[in-house]
């Protein structure tokens, strides 16, 4: 285990939210409200069955925004973490990724079983999924993938 560094929950949140807030300001102004900061910090190990962990740092309260999905950051910290294959099609929503820092693949396909198709991310590349279409994203880099995430919704 050398060179591993163990943290408590606690600390590790704020390790994820002093690496973000390198490469971006984490403060919001929601309408007809004052300027803050987030308001939770989501970390989801092995994510739709990928690897390592994902922390998704969500900007608005529950009742500000659609499904409260619109304006979160997917941060993935250290090569290899991804979230695996899933699909938005029950919800019916639309994905949105556009990437901050750090370099990572995105992946999708049409169905559990459809051809693959990649693309290397980098710094200010976007990516949109329908509803109806499977994707993946992989930090491929020594750098955090950190990504704003929006989603859209049409019940």
């Amino acid at each position: 285990m050398s060179g591993t560094v163990i943290l408590s929950e606690g600390e590790e949140f704020d390790h994820v939210i002093h690496e973000v807030s390198k490469h971006i300001n984490l403060y919001v102004m929601a309408f007809e409200k004052e300027e803050r900061t987030i308001t939770r910090l989501e970390k989801r190990k092995n994510m739709y069955g990928g690897n390592g962990t994902v922390y998704m740092i969500q900007m608005f309260d529950q009742e500000e925004l659609a499904n409260n999905r619109l304006a979160a950051y997917m941060v993935l910290l250290n090569k290899g973490d991804e979230s695996g294959f899933h699909t938005h099609s029950v919800r019916n929503e639309q994905e949105l990724y556009v990437v901050f820092h750090g370099i990572g693949e995105y992946r999708e396909r049409t169905g559990t079983d459809g051809p693959i198709r990649k693309k290397i991310l980098q710094k200010g590349d976007i990516t949109a999924i329908s509803s109806i279409g499977y994707h993946s994203v992989e930090n491929t880099g020594d750098e955090p993938l950190i990504m704003f995430v929006i989603t859209t919704n049409n019940p």
